[in-house]
């Protein structure tokens, strides 16, 4: 047999023992899944069933393997957002790119990565650049397989006896892209074209050496380099030992079983969650929704093109079908269109994300592989946010609308689980972070730097329907998340603390509350040509609660200029520090100087602004919503809100009905009698106040054929019954509106750019996007 080289020196098809090219690989497994429903055509598990003890052993080696090699690995870097909030993960793929296994971590990244891997085989990379052992690939690009461009993704391929045996991939966030503006996910930039550097699945190592042109390339397009460079290494060095420890597994196990299993696996995997959707979930269809503000006419927010200049919701709907064979369906048709801002997102990612949310309830296992989305239909409709389909979008944030559409997936899902009496699973939404603390300039050291505090990974989570939610303590994208301690973070930072305090009344109220988040301020010291931003959401409630409890508060913005702060300093005065208990009493203000200029609001989003030493900035982190009606908590557990500050006086009289004393200490004791009868009271005034579900119905649906809503309302519903002809034909059946009725975007008067016009990356040349969702 001849063997043809092209003109690059590479052989496709000599990578596999089959002597298939990786494409033609992946498409047979493809198809053998697609005609028996078991991926790889797997009907039983033979490996598994004639082995079983050695199968396990594989699996614990490699597992182990994958989870030391990232706490080893994350000691190399500098970052804290690595070091300090684990902001790193590392997956074992198959050759044909589908994960076997992965560490613990940002878990969202066995789907992102292995999306890079596909995109390189559908994409003839072994024919070029070419695939060889030694290799080193980095991929940040959203559009090929990524959630945005700060996760930086290192792919080493693993051969052994000459053959391509696997692939390993490591995941970090890093601090700066080399955006328009500073830290990780800035949002001054409305396409592509400003959100930093862009790698796409490219090949920058040899012999296990990275390769120098890269190096110096990389370099020079962000801001923060020492950080960039150690980040780099720590990926190396988590795929190096990988694949060091796959190839002993090997020379231990023997080839032959080390291949069944990275296949059998995932099959094992696509079992374990039909098996748990069998056990905990409810066959049937739930329907549920989310909005997040996207605030940008405000004059705090400058963007480079004025038809970005608007306000505008972005719109999740979700229907979620739990079919009787215990595979799922997730349809979100009617999704708002992309937009002209960093929130947009992919497939990948959007699809990815939800096993992480998946990963904390329905499988909660450490056999987390690319099996679940083998049991589950995504449609993810072609020009709304969760599909582009135009290479022009920016991702930038892309976790902005991301976090707050998965809140109404734990809803849904919670309600199945209350059903089958899961109680303890419930979850009545994942907090959204209200605030990322960005911005860079010259830092204390003298260095041009960028900053994004992940004091964010630690938000209060939702209640449950047995207990509270747990206080400054989760993040939905890790499992794993933590605040960070202070020292680090002002090594890292020219910001000093000047308080760090849990954030009373930010958990949602309910029977069993939402998990408390927490703020610290910060004030600017020993910089130069500082700027900082804001990124959260003040206006609206992503995550509402569920059977009756109550959202948790939204953000708001502090900051503060010519602050007076060195002043009074130096003369002993009194300063702003700890906790900003109560907003309405502008507490902080009261210890400026008499010229400081202070913006204190619900604008939650803002661009670039200069901050000078001495400047405060306060970072908001949210609670989580509450579950049932707050009147049916417990005395004793609202007295303990009081004591422990987590509740104001004012909300426990309102919302809970609370008749209590306080004596000369703070102590506040509840008085049970009063207070049940207080609930009594508040229960009729309920009624007395309550409407008719077929009255208040059509008092709103005069109001939507008349179109009384605000103009951003009007435009997210436009732009949704635009791409979806279905969305609109339910929602006018659903309230009963006139046949001819209509809300077409162009009456609206509002910018329409690149509306109507798509220009996806499959139309350039020699690009084949990876498609795994309906569209």
């Amino acid at each position: 047999m001849t063997i043809m080289k092209n003109a690059l020196g590479n052989t496709p098809g000599v990578l596999l023992a089959s002597g298939l090219t990786l494409n033609d690989h992946r498409n047979a497994i493809m198809e053998r899944t697609a005609k028996t429903g078991f991926y790889n055509g797997h009907e039983t598990l033979e490996f598994k069933d004639k082995d079983p003890i050695g199968y396990e052993r594989i699996f614990s080696k490699v597992r182990a393997g994958l989870v030391n090699s990232r706490e080893v690995a994350k000691k190399i870097a500098a970052s804290p957002i690595v070091e300090q909030e684990g902001e790193l993960c590392f997956t074992l793929y198959n050759p044909a790119g589908d994960c076997v296994a992965t560490s613990t971590g940002i878990i969202i990244h066995v789907g992102t990565m292995g999306a890079a891997i596909k995109y390189m085989i559908q994409n003839d990379w072994e024919s070029n650049p070419g695939i060889a052992d030694g290799d080193m690939f980095t991929n940040n690009d959203c559009q090929v397989g990524n959630v945005h461009p700060c996760d930086i993704a290192t792919i080493v391929p693993i051969f052994y006896d000459g053959l391509l045996r696997g692939w390993v991939g490591g995941m970090t966030h890093v601090i700066d892209t080399g955006a328009v503006g500073p830290g990780s996910m800035s949002n001054g930039q409305i396409q592509r074209f400003g959100d930093g550097i862009q790698i796409s699945c490219r090949k920058t190592g040899i012999n296990d050496t990275p390769l120098r042109d890269y190096l110096h390339e990389s370099q020079r397009n962000i801001r923060t380099t020492k950080y960039w460079i150690l980040d780099e290494k720590t990926r190396i060095a988590g795929c190096h030992m990988i694949r060091k420890m796959l190839t002993e597994v090997i020379e231990e196990e023997g080839v032959e079983a080390v291949e069944k299993f990275m296949y059998e696996v995932i099959e094992d995997g696509r079992r374990g969650l039909v098996k748990r959707i069998k056990a905990m979930c409810v066959p049937g269809t739930v329907k549920t929704v989310a909005f997040v503000d996207v605030p940008y006419s405000h004059p705090d927010v400058h963007v480079p093109s004025t038809f970005a200049k608007m306000d505008s919701i972005m719109h999740a709907p979700c229907e979620i079908t739990v079919k009787a064979n215990g595979t799922w369906r997730l349809d979100f048709e009617g999704c708002s269109r992309w937009g002209w801002h960093t929130y947009n997102t992919n497939p990948t990612a959007f699809t990815s994300g939800i096993w992480v949310m998946m990963t904390q309830s329905l499988v909660p296992t450490e056999r987390i592989n690319d099996g679940p989305r083998y049991a589950t239909e995504f449609r993810c409709p072609a020009g709304t946010w969760t599909n582009p389909k135009d290479r022009r979008t920016a991702h930038a944030d892309a976790w902005h609308f991301l976090v707050s559409s998965w809140s109404s997936l734990w809803r849904g899902i919670s309600r199945t689980y209350f059903a089958r009496g899961y109680l303890e699973e419930v979850n009545a939404g994942n907090s959204n972070p209200c605030n990322w603390l960005q911005g860079g300039g010259v830092n204390q050291d003298g260095e041009v730097h960028a900053v994004n505090s992940f004091e964010t990974a630690a938000c209060g989570t939702g209640a449950c329907a047995m207990k509270d939610g747990l206080n400054h303590a989760a993040a939905i994208w890790n499992p794993e998340g933590d605040m960070g301690d202070i020292e680090i973070w002002e090594l890292a930072e020219p910001l000093l603390y000047m308080g760090r305090r849990i954030k009373t009344n930010t958990g949602g109220y309910g029977k069993y509350r939402g998990g408390l988040g927490y703020e610290t301020l910060r004030m600017v010291w020993n910089s130069a040509d500082w700027t900082m931003f804001f990124m959260g959401n003040g206006y609206m409630n992503s995550d509402w609660g569920l059977m009756g409890g109550y959202p948790s508060a939204t953000g708001y913005r502090f900051e503060a200029h010519n602050t007076g702060l060195k002043e009074r300093i130096a003369e002993g005065k009194s300063l702003p520090l700890g906790q900003d208990r109560d907003p309405s009493l502008c507490e902080y203000e009261k210890h400026l100087g008499p010229d400081a200029v202070v913006k204190r609001d619900k604008q939650c989003i803002t661009t670039e602004d200069m901050f000078d030493n001495g400047d405060l900035y306060l970072n908001y982190l949210r609670g989580g919503p509450g579950f049932g009606d707050p009147l049916d908590r417990e005395i004793a557990d609202i007295q303990e809100d009081l004591n422990q500050n987590f509740l104001m006086e004012e909300f426990a009289i309102k919302i809970y009905g609370a008749v209590f004393t306080k004596d000369d200490e703070g102590v506040y004791t509840m008085d049970a009698a009063k207070t049940r009868a207080r609930q009594a009271e508040i229960r009729k005034e309920r009624i007395g106040r309550g409407v008719p579900v077929r009255d208040w119905m059509e008092t709103e649906r005069a109001k939507i054929i008349d179109k009384d809503a605000s103009l951003a309302v009007q435009q997210m519903f436009a732009s949704s019954f635009y791409l979806s002809a279905k969305f609109l034909a339910e929602f006018k059946e659903f309230w009963d509106l006139p046949a001819d009725w209509e809300l077409p975007e162009e009456e609206l008067g509002t910018p329409m750019y690149g509306a109507r016009h798509n220009i996806d990356i499959g139309d350039l040349p020699d690009v084949h996007p990876v498609i795994m969702v309906e569209e």
